[in-house]
């Protein structure tokens, strides 16, 4: 064993190809029995190497851990180099842990196959407060690190930004979208944000961005006067962060908006003239997101895209009453694609988030 510990001589460590596991551990262990990994896959062919482009570190319950590494399965070709799982348990006092190392394929001759390392670490509620004296040692060196707690524990996530630079949040978890909203400016402060409501409504603003995009239609940019915004009960906070980008770029200044009979209304001031703005639930949706967005102009012009079989449902009306109709293909990431791009985006920069953000926290009074 590299180092100073000879785990294999401990009768609570088991070894298996690729995989290692030791109850009642320490973090020192565990990182010792990650370079040991290593070091047998280095063994067995030079060709392997370990990836060195992130750490994702996931604060998580630990019945559902399992859920919880199935969604990271699905996220594609946006693997992490080093996953780290705390799994968080009631009543646990010691610290059991698993590491696997896994490569994609065997190598060419002359190639390098690239290894990625997943550590689950049993945790209790006790340790969170100082999760980061457990975490810091493994930590792979001198490459970004995304935190990601889907399931609250805010007093880890404390304990763990400054090991961070970027933090997953998905503001549709929290209780309300005020909170929503003062939990992710609060994040922002200290390190990058990605959130998934967020990502949730790319595909929207990507599709209404580009239905403005013709010269013919720019004009009708300045003439917005109505925009209302279907989506999933709950998911009020997508539709409200969809509202913030279209008042951020477009330069309105949004008022608040009012509760009734379940929808949100109010205006903003555009360059023009106002612009009234709509929030509707759907209760026929079940998935998380947005539902449909309509926007009008003052010329008589109208986009409504909704969410249909095999992608968006677009329609526009003319402002010389035609109309037309078609379908947005592959607009739908679907939540395992919504996780594999909050990963991507953890080495990205959004400059359109904290804008919406701000227009967002204005139309909640």
């Amino acid at each position: 064993m590299a180092g100073d510990l000879d785990l294999s001589q401990r009768p609570e460590v088991s070894w298996m190809e690729g995989i290692w596991h030791e109850r009642d551990t320490t973090p020192a262990a565990i990182e010792a029995a990650l370079r040991e990994l290593l070091k047998h896959q280095h063994e067995k062919d030079e060709a392997y190497a370990p990836a060195r482009v992130l750490n994702l570190l996931v604060v998580a319950d630990r019945e559902w851990r399992g859920e919880i590494q199935n969604r990271l399965e699905g996220v594609g070709r946006y693997h992490p180099s080093r996953t780290i799982l705390c799994a968080v348990e009631s009543g646990r006092t010691a610290l059991d842990a698993w590491a696997t190392m896994t490569t994609e394929g065997d190598p060419r001759p002359g190639e390098l196959a690239l290894c990625r390392e997943h550590l689950v670490v049993d945790v209790g509620p006790q340790h969170l407060p100082h999760l980061d004296t457990v975490v810091a040692p493994l930590l792979a060196t001198d490459i970004a690190t995304l935190l990601w707690s889907p399931h609250g524990h805010p007093d880890a996530v404390d304990a763990l930004l400054h090991l961070a630079q970027v933090v997953l949040i998905d503001s549709v978890n929290e209780p309300d979208s005020a909170t929503a909203i003062a939990r992710a400016r609060a994040l922002a402060e200290q390190a990058h944000i990605v959130d998934l409501a967020w990502l949730r409504s790319t595909p929207w603003r990507e599709r209404i961005a580009s239905t403005f995009d013709p010269p013919h239609w720019r004009e009708e940019l300045g003439r917005i006067n109505a925009v209302t915004v279907r989506h999933s009960p709950e998911s009020g906070i997508s539709a409200l962060l969809f509202l913030g980008w279209l008042a951020a770029r477009l330069h309105w200044k949004p008022g608040p908006l009012i509760r009734q009979n379940g929808s949100r209304h109010g205006r903003a001031s555009g360059r023009r003239q106002d612009v009234e703005l709509r929030l509707e639930p759907d209760p026929r949706q079940s998935v998380p997101g947005l539902a449909g967005v309509t926007v009008g102009t003052a010329s008589g012009m109208s986009i409504s895209l909704d969410r249909g079989p095999g992608g968006l449902g677009a329609h526009r009306h003319a402002h010389d009453g035609g109309e037309s109709s078609w379908t947005v293909m592959g607009a739908s990431r679907g939540e395992a694609g919504i996780l594999g791009e909050g990963i991507r985006q953890a080495l990205l920069r959004d400059p359109t988030y904290p804008p919406a953000l701000e227009a967002v926290e204005a139309m909640l009074g």
